[in-house]
């Protein structure tokens, strides 16, 4: 593939990778209340928003373009390469699917996903049993979720920034920290004692460093 061609205007490139992507978060994040459908309307928004500018068109470096063309007349705003913003403004050379923020999205991108399929296996089999989840991921992070969604966004963000998306991603996560909090408030009402116990010795976003001593285990 010559990643110096010119590629916008690949709409069916934009409404299959937003499908895949959406439709494999939806399977994950099941929304069920309202709250849960704005939170994941947002993300699907991010998701559309950056595949529109990857392969659609390039609304950002379009409005980018003077300053661009300014600071880097040697740049040819409609390769697909120049889309790679990070790789332009850090004077990277050589193609940026080599480059170091690159292979780190794809690090992000690839633990954020395994992060969600562990966490949902784990919450679907606690809340069949309308137990606690409180093994694998949630061993570790009361949020392994929202955790591993924002893994995936940072991803995106790292390997394709937009005006847009950036504006997006802090917009992103306080609605996840807003909805974690919200999710702990009804944990503690229906798990009462064990809940508190649970959320005092697991981290809410960030693991601890000291091994756990959680039993891997569910309460019934």
């Amino acid at each position: 593939m010559n990643h110096d061609a010119p590629a916008y205007g690949l709409w069916a490139l934009v409404v299959f990778n937003s499908a895949i992507f959406v439709m494999f978060a939806f399977s994950f994040f099941k929304p069920q209340t309202a709250r849960d459908w704005r939170t994941f309307g947002a993300f699907a928004a991010f998701i559309i928003a950056l595949f529109v500018e990857m392969y659609g068109f390039p609304l950002s470096i379009y409005l980018m373009s003077g300053w661009l063309q300014t600071n880097y007349p040697n740049l040819d705003l409609m390769s697909h390469n120049s889309g790679h913003l990070w790789s332009t403004l850090l004077g990277e050379k050589g193609d940026p699917h080599f480059g170091a923020l690159h292979i780190a999205s794809y690090v992000f991108l690839g633990f954020g996903f395994y992060l969600l399929s562990s966490a949902w296996n784990v919450l679907y089999h606690a809340q069949r049993r309308s137990a606690l989840a409180t093994s694998g991921p949630y061993a570790r992070i009361r949020h392994p979720q929202y955790v591993a969604f924002v893994l995936i966004l940072l991803g995106f963000l790292l390997q394709w920034p937009t005006l847009l998306t950036l504006v997006m991603f802090p917009i992103l996560l306080v609605m996840y920290g807003r909805l974690a909090v919200t999710e702990e408030s009804e944990m503690r009402k229906q798990f009462g004692a064990d809940f508190d116990a649970y959320a005092a010795r697991t981290p809410r976003f960030l693991p601890s460093l000291r091994k756990s001593n959680l039993s891997t285990g569910q309460k019934a």
